[in-house]
Order: structure tokens, then C-alpha cells, then sequence
């Protein structure tokens, strides 16, 4: 016990010092850069695989819900215009993208003789939108601890590469904002890890790539009740992904509000939603920062090397399908 203590003490302080790091927009005070996305990620990776994270389970529990906040918070940017847009070149793109996904990765499974239950997890996840896709999809087809650790720890290797390749591939193809938000938000699974590729690319991707990918989350509802009844589960809670909801109030208010004020009002206003807007910008930082502290030895070990194949070659068929089609559609 003696000898664990310090080092537990200082992961503590380590772990509180670089997520006030990630947190501080330090270009407004000095010219030290702020810390982007992909650093907080690697910066937690980091810590959690040396050091260790004494809070791993608070860090899992804050992270969900500083991205909620976070992505609501984004709403404040967004006009109900740019949303309906959005939304509509991203339609066809998700129906397609997810029926494809769900349908190569079940036969990839069963080919490589991966456990069913691992597969359909690891396939919705990279069909919809990776962790919140398995969490509900897991209690519908009753999955264990195990199977959920393996398709979580999958994805999540995934986000990471994605978070750090994705600007670059996007500026070698000279994709516009508009395409790159769109392609982003269809061919990386976690919402947090596509708002961090977006914000690298620019302001305009970032608003594109939220509202899609938001959009695509609401179809974790269609595919639970799909699921349910492939599965034959009954009297099955389905999570609903409420705060997609308070994302679109976000977006009614900043559309419609600044019409009933003065011009000192919507002066006002705008000052109010731009401190909104860094603030969930770096509090995504934040989340991407705790995401890391949570992935651990064990968790690697746990992937194996069939389910994390499984999970390469349906993100690259996304990835690399849904890039070529943007190309075509606007060559």
C-alpha cells in the first residue's frame, strides 16, 4: 500500500493538471497554442497506459455527459436553415451507409467465425455512431460485459485514428468544408471524435459534421426496435438519445430568439452564444482528453485480433465508399 500511494496521488494531480490544460483556450492569453483534439486524446492515451487513471470510472460517467452538454451547446450556432440543409445531403448518405454497414459486417462475422452478438455490436457501432449505438443496442440483444468491452475497445481504437488522420486526408483531397463535415460525420463512429476532426478542418465542417452525425443518432431508435425483433427480445428498454433533442431547442432558439430583441439584444445575444460556442468547443476537448484516461491494458488485450479486423474493414468501406461518392458528386 506504501507503495502505491504516491504513485496513485500523482496520477491524481497529472490527470486534474492536463484537463484544466485541455480546457483553457490558451491562444486568447498567451502564445502558447491550445491544446486541439487529437493531442488531448493522444495526452490521455498516454497517462492511462503508463500511469494509470485513479478516476477511471468518474472520467467514464463525466465524459458522457460533458459531451451531451457540449454538443447541445454547439446548437447555439447552428440556424434551422443550415440544420434542414445539412440534414437533407446527409439523408441518403445514412440510409445507405447503414443498411451497407449492418449487412457487410454480419457476413464479415460470420465468415471469420466472430461471435454474433460481438459482430452486431461492433457493426452498429460503426453503422450509427460507436459507443452510443452499442450502449443501446447492448441491453436489446442482452449482450455481456465481455462482448461489449471488445466492441467498445474496437471502436474506440478506430476514433483515435480517425481524430488524427481525417483533416489530413480531407486537405490532400481538397475536400470543401461542406464535404469534409459530411464525410466525417458518416465515416467516424463517435460523435466526439468527429466534432474533434471537423474543428481541425474548419468552423463550417464543424457545423456540417455535428448536424449530420446528430441526425444519424436518431436512428439508434429505428434499429433498437429492429433489433429487438431480429433478436426476439421483448420488454426491452430502448435508450432514447434525448439530448439530440435539446441539440435541435439549441438551434430553434438561435434561429428564431434574436427576431423578438432589439439590436442591442441580438447584440447580446450573439456575444452570449459565441462564449456557448468555445465553451462546448473545449469541452469536447475535455471529453476527448477523459475518453483517453478510459482505455486500458486489459481492454486492449481484451479486442483480439478478429474483431478488430472486422472493425478495420467495415470503417474502411465506409470511409472509402462515402469518399468516393462525395468525389463524383461534386467532380
Amino acid at each position: 500500500m506504501a507503495t502505491t500511494q504516491p504513485n496513485s496521488s500523482i496520477s491524481k494531480i497529472i490527470v486534474i493538471t492536463i484537463a484544466i490544460i485541455c480546457a483553457m483556450p490558451f491562444s486568447l492569453f498567451c502564445s502558447i497554442p491550445e491544446v486541439t483534439p487529437p493531442i488531448a486524446l493522444l495526452m490521455g492515451l498516454i497517462l492511462s497506459l503508463s500511469l494509470g487513471n485513479p478516476y477511471k470510472k468518474s472520467s467514464a460517467k463525466f465524459s458522457k455527459i460533458l459531451q451531451q452538454v457540449s454538443i447541445v451547446g454547439l446548437g447555439f450556432k447552428l440556424n434551422m436553415t443550415e440544420a434542414a440543409q445539412a440534414g437533407k445531403e446527409g439523408l441518403v448518405f445514412t440510409i445507405c451507409s447503414i443498411s451497407l454497414t449492418l449487412i457487410a459486417g454480419i457476413l464479415i462475422g460470420k465468415a471469420f467465425g466472430i461471435d454474433k452478438k460481438i459482430t452486431y455490436l461492433i457493426s452498429s457501432g460503426t453503422a450509427i455512431c460507436g459507443g452510443a449505438a452499442i450502449a443501446a443496442v447492448s441491453p436489446v440483444i442482452k449482450a455481456e460485459e465481455h462482448q461489449m468491452s471488445v466492441a467498445l475497445g474496437t471502436v474506440f481504437i478506430l476514433n483515435a485514428i480517425a481524430l488524427m488522420i481525417f483533416p489530413g486526408i480531407g486537405h490532400f483531397f481538397n475536400l470543401s468544408d461542406q464535404n469534409f463535415g459530411l464525410w466525417a460525420a458518416i465515416a467516424i463512429h463517435d460523435t466526439s471524435s468527429v466534432v474533434g476532426a471537423a474543428k481541425q478542418y474548419s468552423i463550417e465542417a464543424l457545423k456540417v459534421a455535428t448536424t449530420v452525425k446528430l441526425l444519424r443518432a436518431l436512428w439508434i431508435i429505428p434499429l433498437s426496435l429492429i433489433t429487438a425483433y431480429a433478436f426476439k427480445s421483448k420488454d426491452t428498454k430502448i435508450k432514447w438519445p434525448y439530448f439530440i433533442f435539446y441539440f435541435l431547442l439549441a438551434i430553434l432558439v438561435n434561429t428564431y430568439l434574436p427576431t423578438f430583441l432589439s439590436s442591442n439584444g441580438v447584440e447580446v445575444f450573439n456575444s452570449i452564444t459565441h462564449g456557448i460556442m468555445i465553451g462546448a468547443t473545449k469541452g469536447l476537448t475535455l471529453t476527448l482528453f477523459f475518453i483517453g484516461t478510459t482505455l486500458s491494458k486489459e481492454a486492449l488485450r481484451t479486442v483480439g485480433v478478429k474483431p478488430l479486423v472486422l472493425g478495420v474493414l467495415l470503417w474502411t468501406l465506409i470511409s472509402v465508399s462515402s469518399l468516393m461518392v462525395i468525389l463524383n458528386m461534386h467532380s
